[in-house]
C-alpha cells in the first residue's frame, strides 16, 4: 500500500509540475510576477517555497555602512569626545621674553593645534616660497625687458648680424666651393 500512495503522490507532483512548466507565473495571470509560490517535496515544514526578489544591494549596503561607522566615525567621534572633556581649549598666559611660541600655539583647540602642527606646512615657509616664487618672476621680467632693448638697439643701429646669429665654419664652404670648380672644369662650360 505505501508504494501504491507514494506513486500516487508522484503522479500528482508531475501534474502540478507539468503545469507549473507549460503555464509559468508571468502566463498564469498573477498580480505580482516577481514573488510566486513553488510547490516543494519532502522535508519538514511548510511545502511552499516562496520566490522573492534578490536583496544582496540591501544587505550589502547596510554592511558597508556598518563598516564605515565602525571604522571612522566611532574613532573620530572617540578622539573629538577625548580632546574636548580631557584635553580642553588652550588659555592665554604670559610667555618669558626669550620665548618665540611655534605657529601652531597660536591655534585654542587641541585638534586644530594637532593638524597645523603635523599636517598642515609652516605658514611662514609657505610665505617665504611665495616671495622666493615673485623674485623668480621679477628676475625673468627683467631679462626679457633687457632682451628687448637689446633687440631695438640692434634694430636700429643695423650693425649687427642678427641677434640670433651663430656664425659657420667656413672650411666646409671652401671644400663645397672647391668640388665646385673641379666640376665646372670637368663639364667646360
Amino acid at each position: 500500500m505505501a508504494i501504491f500512495s507514494s506513486l500516487a503522490r508522484s503522479s500528482q507532483l508531475s501534474a502540478r509540475l507539468g503545469t507549473f512548466l507549460t503555464k509559468p507565473a508571468l502566463l498564469q495571470g498573477s498580480k505580482n510576477a516577481l514573488v510566486s509560490t513553488r510547490s516543494m517535496s519532502g522535508g519538514h515544514g511548510p511545502k511552499n517555497f516562496t520566490i522573492t526578489p534578490s536583496r544582496f544591494q540591501w544587505h550589502k549596503f547596510k554592511d558597508m555602512f556598518h563598516y564605515y561607522i565602525m571604522i571612522g566615525l566611532i574613532p573620530a567621534g572617540a578622539v573629538i569626545f577625548y580632546a574636548n572633556v580631557f584635553v580642553g581649549p588652550a588659555t592665554l598666559t604670559e610667555t618669558p621674553d626669550d620665548y618665540t611660541p611655534k605657529h601652531w600655539e597660536y591655534h585654542r583647540h587641541p585638534i586644530t593645534r594637532f593638524i597645523a602642527r603635523y599636517i598642515l606646512p609652516n605658514p611662514q615657509q609657505e610665505y617665504e616660497k611665495m616671495l622666493h616664487h615673485i623674485y623668480e618672476e621679477n628676475e625673468k621680467a627683467h631679462i626679457r625687458a633687457l632682451e628687448k632693448q637689446v633687440r631695438e638697439k640692434m634694430a636700429e643701429r643695423s650693425d649687427y648680424q642678427s641677434y640670433y646669429y651663430r656664425p659657420a665654419i667656413g672650411k666646409y664652404h671652401r671644400v663645397a666651393k672647391e668640388a665646385a670648380d673641379e666640376l665646372e672644369a670637368l663639364r667646360g662650360d
